[in-house]
């Protein structure tokens, strides 16, 4: 191992100088495997471990969750884009558009044709906009909020974990002072324990906290992304709409 030697040679110095110190040394890197550190944590020390590995292993979950649904939804929705540009007949787009559902513009597809459709065969036209415009924009804020489902976690994790592993900071200090206080002299045996457990959640909770900040701010973008495509094809639709239903064209364009 590459520390091996240096180690050997820092034994070998403190002997000389004092032989207590080196089986103090000796005896702290016996107890600072990371696995001997967790088996060897207090009640409080263990909970605080617990907490921010739960943390840690959701938060790599919810990660995998959203690559694999923001994937599949960006490579949907281009598809149907492309048919929807293809086509230029709302019907005909409709007719079609379950084969493309898991896209949010499906959705936002949907909900506007529902309502032109509803117009179109009471009146023979659109003759209220404003009301298509209205389904537009709760079907991008209903997708938006499924497709951010979960990402609170994420946030959370973020910015709690470094304050859990704070507190087993602190914690891990206190017992390193009680321990001082039980022995009889300032050793490093004494100290070595709560100053391992306190280091060790200080590095439990950025080990948490840094890969769930990154995911939170990768895809809060990704999500702002598609909430604007889902708004400018709506503006896409109404377009269309107007053009094919619009109140001008009503009696030529009758909806079947």
């Amino acid at each position: 191992m590459p520390l091996a030697l240096p180690f050997a040679l820092l034994l070998q110095a403190a002997a000389e100088v004092d032989p207590t110190v080196a089986e103090e040394i000796s005896a702290a890197s016996e107890q600072s495997t990371l696995f001997g550190l967790l088996l060897e944590a207090g009640p409080v020390g263990f909970v605080v471990f617990g907490i921010l590995a739960v943390m840690s292993v959701l938060s790599w979950a919810v990660a995998y969750s959203k690559h694999r649904t923001l994937s599949r939804a960006a490579k949907i929705s281009l598809s149907f884009h492309r048919a929807f540009r293809r086509v230029g007949k709302l019907a005909e787009i409709y007719a079609a558009s379950e084969q493309y559902r898991p896209s949010p513009l499906v959705t936002v597809f949907s909900y506007g044709y529902e309502e032109v459709a509803r117009q179109v065969n009471t009146h023979g036209a659109i003759t209220n906009p404003a009301s298509v415009e209205r389904s537009l924009a709760i079907a991008v804020s209903r997708e938006a909020t499924r497709l951010q489902g979960n990402l609170g976690l994420l946030a959370t994790t973020a910015s709690s974990a470094p304050f859990i592993g704070l507190f087993g900071t602190v914690w891990g200090v206190l017992e390193a002072f009680r321990g001082l206080g039980q022995s009889s002299g300032a050793t490093l045996r004494a100290v070595a324990p709560g100053i391992a457990e306190a280091l060790l959640a200080t590095a439990l909770g950025l080990f948490a906290a840094i890969p769930a900040l990154i995911f939170y701010n990768h895809y809060a973008a990704r999500l702002r992304e598609i909430r604007t495509n889902m708004q400018d094809f709506g503006l896409e639709f109404f377009n269309l709409a107007e053009k094919d239903y619009g109140a001008q064209n009503g009696a030529a364009n009758k909806h079947s």
